[in-house]
């Protein structure tokens, strides 16, 4: 099964880009996994915000193929602790060519990426800026991974 983590807008922070970096080259040694960045959208101040979450909806879409399993990291999302993931993930790893999670602009996703989901997941009840949800999600994916394998990485 391949990954893919789709980003809407450039991850600015040295830190961030670092240590999602780091996680990338961790996860990359459990299963192939690839991080899509769609450009951040110009002129965004003349845009309403439903047009913004339209455009950006569309460019999302594109990146996304008609039997890839879609997950949204969204606010209203299903929680799960770190072990329930894992054990997610590995059942998603049995049936699922493509898993891609999205990560979505500032005012979240268009009607019509919602309708293209198969699933939302939510990291937090917490709000978290889009830059750390990017490094959130990239650790609690190596996570799962070394939880899969039985690796010592989590403990209990």
């Amino acid at each position: 099964m391949k990954t893919l983590l789709i980003l809407v807008g450039k991850t600015t922070g040295k830190h961030f880009q670092a240590g999602i970096s780091d996680y990338i080259g961790r996860i990359s040694h459990y299963m192939p996994f690839e991080l899509i960045t769609i450009p951040q959208l110009k002129n965004t101040k003349s845009m309403a915000e439903e047009q913004q979450k339209q455009a950006e909806g569309e460019l999302i879409l594109h990146q996304i193929q008609p039997a890839d399993t879609v997950v949204l990291m969204d606010e209203h999302g299903r929680e799960l602790r770190s072990v329930e993931f894992a054990r997610w993930l590995q059942q998603k790893q049995q049936n699922t060519r493509r898993l891609v999670f999205v990560i979505g602009g500032p005012y979240g996703f268009s009607a019509d990426v919602y309708s293209r989901a198969n699933e939302l997941l939510s990291l937090s009840k917490m709000t978290f800026s889009h830059q750390m949800v990017r490094l959130i999600m990239t650790e609690q994916l190596y996570r799962a991974c070394t939880i899969i394998r039985g690796e010592p990485y989590h403990h209990e």
